[in-house]
């Protein structure tokens, strides 16, 4: 597999992203945001960080980098992308996902490991999870809100879109365990091929026992799964 980390002015974790995809023996290019053209590859990640200082709106202004016309492309040929923080706000911006990511409810920057619930593993970033698993995942993030009106959800849920939600370290998902406001404790979401993710954890964050966890490797693993 061959994968293309694309960097933004202001990103800070495409270095961490590409050292769990090398681990995994995934072949990795790092691609910077300018180029024209994306190399062949089978999976894009949008890396999480603050691309252009979040000025405007998070992931705005790197939503119209030149390279996106390709990852978009890339994205409706049925080529795997995943979006992890800034890189979901990005997908966001960008169309290939709906919704919209606004300021956590406490209006306060958030960094800590939470608890999210497995909704949905027919997809091959999740192949590998089990479904209504509970894992750990760090996040980092401003604007991780995560909003959409009923019809956008009911959508989500009828067709199975939902590829994460917040939850307590027992699996219950309600407003305690919710730690930035999303709609339904929404973490992550999938678009209607199931090849586009974009989620607000890090899973790339926990790949090694020795930092804490292995709860992002099985993501990794999954995506060398063939369905």
């Amino acid at each position: 597999m061959k994968s293309s980390v694309i960097v933004f002015p202001g990103s800070n974790c495409d270095r961490d992203v590409a050292v769990a995809l090398e681990k995994f023996q995934i072949k990795n290019q790092m691609i910077w945001h300018e180029e024209g053209s994306l190399p062949k590859s089978d999976l894009v990640v949008l890396p999480g960080g603050f691309s252009y200082g979040d000025y405007l709106r998070t992931g705005c202004i790197a939503s119209k980098s030149r390279i996106i016309n390709d990852v978009i492309k890339h994205a409706n040929k049925g080529g795997l992308v995943l979006g992890i923080c800034n890189g979901f706000q990005i997908l966001i911006e960008s169309g290939l996902l709906p919704g919209v990511l606004l300021r956590n409810k406490n209006l306060r920057f958030l960094s800590k490991n939470i608890f999210l619930k497995v909704i949905n593993i027919n997809n091959q970033f999740c192949l590998n999870y089990n479904k209504k698993k509970i894992i750990e995942l760090p996040i980092a993030h401003n604007e991780g809100n995560y909003f959409a009106k009923d019809d956008l959800l009911k959508s989500l849920k009828d067709n199975e879109l939902i590829a994460f939600k917040y939850c307590d370290s027992d699996g219950n998902i309600n407003e305690i365990s919710n730690p930035n406001g999303s709609s339904n404790n929404i973490a992550g979401i999938l678009n209607q091929n199931k090849n586009v993710l974009g989620m607000m954890p890090h899973p790339e964050r926990l790949i090694d026992p020795l930092l804490s966890g292995q709860d992002g490797s099985i993501m990794f693993e999954s995506l060398l799964k063939t369905n």
